[in-house]
């Protein structure tokens, strides 16, 4: 299911297109990003713009810009998502449900989960994490927790770098529970340097190193490319 159709890019109010995030290449020419598949991943170098989209996509539904939902409330700096105010999002139907999930905070959304759980008048015993605090999993294992137990159908799911914490093995794992959330009617849009995850049969990938930004098929990627080169032949690839 596809709920966000459009980013609307309101390039007429840039505040100076010469600073940072304003004057990216990937951002340069367009007006409109068109969604068309439940899945979308954002590729491209660090600096090429797509943890900044996506920080302004969460500022957009209302989602704490530090990692979680509408309904997470705690202080912690939060990215400053300087795109935020210079986007529009375009929805049938709006969605109100759904998540933000930003690897580099990940470890303040987990505390304050604990310090939600310590302070509820009926503590829930962490139900949607597994059952227990995040801080006492393992970093894939607390991620896939959030995955299978928070993430439900019939939402929207924006994830920076959810690979940060999995293996190969978890982020296969993963891909299993995005395909049987898809099926239930999420949405997602992951910003990733994984050449497993953007390998996801059906996936939109959006090249941020194109000027502007472009889709582009997965063998085409840089990440498949040079993961490619690299297995076939390691010592050779380092050689050259």
């Amino acid at each position: 299911m596809v709920y966000l159709r459009t980013i609307k890019l309101l390039r007429d109010e840039f505040p100076d297109t010469k600073q940072y995030p304003f004057g990216l290449g990937s951002l340069q020419s367009i007006e409109e990003i068109e969604l068309e598949n439940p899945v979308t991943f954002f590729v491209g170098e660090n600096g090429s713009g797509k943890s900044t989209l996506l920080e302004a996509i969460a500022y957009q539904c209302g989602f704490h810009t530090a990692g979680g939902s509408r309904n997470n409330f705690y202080d912690v700096d939060k990215s400053d998502a300087s795109l935020g105010d210079y986007i529009r999002l375009s929805w049938m139907p709006k969605l109100t449900n759904g998540f933000f999930l930003r690897a580099e905070s990940f470890y303040q959304f987990a505390s304050h989960i604990d310090e939600t759980e310590r302070t509820r008048p009926r503590p829930t015993r962490y139900k949607n994490y597994g059952g227990r605090s995040l801080h006492e999993q393992s970093h894939g294992e607390s991620f896939l927790s959030l995955f299978s137990h928070r993430f439900e159908g019939r939402g929207i799911y924006l994830l920076d770098e959810p690979e940060a914490a999995l293996s190969p093995m978890r982020q296969l794992a993963f891909l299993y529970v995005m395909q049987d959330l898809v099926a239930e009617g999420a949405q997602f849009l992951i910003a990733t340097h994984s050449p497993i995850l953007m390998g996801l049969p059906g996936a939109t990938i959006l090249n941020f190193d194109a000027s502007p930004l472009t889709e582009i098929r997965y063998e085409e990627t840089e990440h498949y490319q040079i993961t490619r080169r690299f297995l076939e032949n390691p010592a050779k690839f380092l050689m050259e």
